[in-house]
Order: C-alpha cells, then structure tokens, then sequence
C-alpha cells in the first residue's frame, strides 16, 4: 500500500479525532471483521453494530479505527490505536476508495467469464511481469471481500495490475469494478454458472454484463466474438474500444491453423493485416481463447504483440487446469480438479478428441455445484456428451452426477458405467485397467479435498 499520514486521512474523511495520535503513516487498510488483523499501521473501518475488540487492535498499533458508532463507544485511553469518527463508514469506505484509486495513473484490468479468467489472467501478468510490477489477484481467490486489500497492493511501484471478478450474486461484479475501476475489461465466455445466486442464465448474463459499465468511459472492452451468450449482454451500451478475438468467425485478434502439437497449441493470430506464430503451453481450443484475450490486453496496456509471443512460450499452465501426468501402469492421467462446470467439461471433453485419438479413455466425473434449480438438466447435457464420445468406461461421483451416468445411458453409451458416493473402491475397478494406452480425465470441483487427493494417487507413485 502507498503510505498515507493519518492527518490526511482524516481531513480527505472530514472525521472528527477523538483520541490517539496523527504523527504516523498508514500503511495496510482493512474492513474490520471481514478481513484479518494481522499487521501494524493499519487503517480500518468499523460499522457501527460491530462489537471492537479494543485490546486486539492495541496489540497490532499503531492502529487507526475508522466508525461512525456514538462518541461514547469510540472514546478508550489506548497507547497504540487512533480513533477517529465519521458521519457514516460505509461513506467514508468509499470515498477512501475513490480517493486511493485516484492516486494511480496505471492500466488495471479486470476479467469476467465462466471459464478461463485464471489462465487469462496469470497470462497477462506473467507477460507484463519482464518489465513492470504488477499487482494482481491471487489464484482464483476472486470474492468481492478481497478487492479493499487487493486494490491497496498497489503502490508508487506499481506500473499494471490484472484483477479476476468473482460472481456468486448479482451486484457483485459492479461492487468490484467500483474498486478496481478497471481500464480495460475482459469477458472470457459465458457459460453456466451460479444459478444459485442468480436465478437462471439470464441473471447470470445480466450479472456478467454489469462490466459494462465498471470500465472507465475511455475504456476497453474483449470479448469473445464467438461465445453465444457474450452476444446476449447488451455490448451496444458500452461507450468505449471494444476488441473482439475468436477462432471460428471474424474477429479482431484472430487464430486460424490451431495444432496440438507437444505440450501446447500452435497457430496463427492475424491482427489487421500482420500474420504471427504463436505456440501457448497447454492443451485445447480454449487455451487459444485465453491467449487471445491475453495478447490483446497486454498491448491495449502499452505492451507489443512481440513481447506478448515470446513470453507466452514460457507461461507455465496452472496446476490441475487439464494437467497431465503420467500415473499408474505408464496411464495418462488428465487432472482438471480446479474447477467444474459444463463449460469446462465441454472444454475438457474436447481435448479428449483429440488427446485420446486411439486410447482407452476413461472419464471419472463428479458433482458440479451452484447450478440452483438446473441441476439436474446440465448433468443430464453432459450425460449426452459423454454418450456421443468413444468413452471406455465413465464413473461418477456423487449424487447429482449420478444424472450423468443416467443420461448416457439413456443415449446408449458404450461405456462402461459405474456410479459411486464418493471415491471410495474406484481404485479396485480402475486399476486393472492403466496402462500406457489409457487416458483418464478426472473433474470435479475444487471444494472436493478428496477428488483432489485422489487425482494424486491415480498418478505416479
């Protein structure tokens, strides 16, 4: 965080001081009880039905508690803690923001979509790392809750930084854009996700549009020219660049000859009437998708296609994003445990064409979560997916995916079909079947610690 004096902390908030000391500098800014207290010189802001733990926050001073509770909580002879008061917290809280956002004249992205937001965005920061600091989210750790001390990560050194918006309700992207006030946006696709919070697709679209109006008027929007549903977000309302990519349709960044070649993609982008190579560790089509939306962002921030090209050849693809690992017997096994949804399954399967030209593939599915009243009709999608492949034999894992083995079924699967609670005696049926001809995929969803575990003990010991 860019160091700020607690003088001017308090005149930017026109709070009134109640107690402690302004001679000292801020450092950290939090949210109290929705972040953890963890370091000294740290600023927080406190609701006025939140109960303090006074002796917690003197141990941590010097500390600045920002609140709008009556004069008479506030007032404690602490050594370490300066108290100051405001009209409201929640006001205050954001004309912080507003005001910390304004310190930086820097490119700030911000990704949206169903699938590929990670990939993407660790693309773009591993690209623009070689020369500029960049602040970024953490892995896939994209709840709103992180956005305050993800923004204050960025301080006087900081030259770019590349945040992932996390949606489980409507609101929560704008929420996020509010902070990050993103120069340049990016919707990977759109799939089916969060039905939960959002009702149906069309809230989830609608909950994916509000990006829209996140990115600062001058802005730039990427989209994804031949993602159905990316269609549907109302684009005609955004004012600023937007810049297409895709592989199928006409598209700005455009790749064409896609190869699956030794541990990646290779193909060809043409950008206007400029023709390049490009090779991308990782396997399938969506991984072209993310390098697309990577490349162009990274010159939309100042940064050439050039530079983009060579640093992507040393990307490394993230752990259990369709990783592939020899296992037992000389298998093959496909670990793609990070996430589960039917956009990624999709995904998954279509690198499975390919990848498992002449294997025995063998496919161990689980339960795919936060699809609210649509359970069981998605499941039953990937059901006649599965079934419309040369699949060996399907397992799967819990009871909502227990509608996918029906549904193959019903649409005449060769497979082998075993149903199980959990992964309990799938080594017993599996075992016999690795060898170096057989290619197993395991998906499930990252909160499964025990798909995890088992994605482990399928590969080589």
């Amino acid at each position: 965080m860019q160091s700020i004096s607690v003088t001017v902390i308090r005149k930017l908030l026109q709070a009134e001081f109640v107690s402690g000391s302004e001679q000292w500098l801020v450092k950290h800014a939090i949210y109290y009880n929705r972040h953890d207290l963890t370091q000294k010189n740290s600023l927080m802001f406190v609701n006025r039905s939140e109960i303090i733990n006074w002796e917690e926050i003197d141990k941590k001073g010097p500390s600045l508690v920002i609140s709008d509770k009556p004069l008479h909580e506030l007032k404690h002879a602490l050594a370490n803690t300066t108290v100051i008061r405001v009209k409201s917290t929640l006001q205050a809280y954001w004309k912080f923001i507003e005001y910390y956002r304004g310190l930086f004249d820097i490119p700030v992205v911000a990704l949206t979509g169903t699938c590929g937001k990670t990939t993407t965005k660790e693309m773009i920061k591993h690209i623009a790392s070689k020369d500029w600091n960049v602040q970024a989210s953490i892995s896939s750790k994209n709840e709103p809750r992180q956005s305050l001390p993800y923004l204050t990560g960025i301080d006087h050194t900081t030259k770019a930084a590349v945040f992932e918006l996390g949606l489980g309700n409507t609101g929560n992207i704008k929420h996020q854009c509010m902070i990050y006030q993103p120069t340049i946006g990016i919707i990977t696709n759109i799939g089916v996700h969060h039905l939960d919070g959002c009702k149906n697709l069309e809230g989830y679209i609608k909950a994916k549009s509000e990006i829209l109006e996140g990115i600062s008027p001058d802005g730039t929007l990427i989209i994804n020219a031949d993602d159905e549903n990316t269609k549907k977000v109302p684009l005609h309302t955004f004012k600023g660049k937007m810049i297409t990519v895709g592989v199928h349709g006409k598209a700005d960044y455009k790749a064409s000859n896609i190869q699956f070649i030794n541990n990646g993609m290779r193909f060809t982008l043409q950008v206007s009437n400029d023709k390049y190579t490009i090779f991308v560790p990782g396997y399938g089509e969506h991984q072209v998708y993310n390098a697309l939306a990577a490349i162009a962002a990274i010159k939309e921030m100042g940064l050439s296609i050039h530079q983009a090209i060579a640093r992507l050849k040393t990307f490394k693809p993230m752990a259990r994003h369709l990783e592939f690992s020899t296992g037992i017997g000389e298998s093959t096994i496909v670990d793609d445990t990070w996430t589960n949804n039917p956009t990624s399954v999709e995904a998954a399967l279509k690198v499975l064409d390919t990848i498992g030209k002449d294997k025995k593939i063998i496919l161990i599915l689980g339960d795919i979560k936060r699809l609210g009243l649509f359970e069981e009709k998605y499941h039953r999608e990937i059901g006649s997916m599965v079934a419309q492949r040369n699949i060996d034999t399907l397992i799967t894992i819990g009871k909502r995916a227990e509608d996918i083995a029906a549904q193959a079924k019903k649409d005449g699967t060769s497979a082998e079909v075993h149903m199980f609670k959990d992964v309990t005696g799938i080594l017993e049926i599996l075992q016999p079947k690795l060898d170096k001809d057989t290619v197993v995929l395991i998906k499930g969803p990252m909160s499964s610690k025990s798909m995890i575990d088992f994605a482990n003990k399928l590969k080589a010991l």
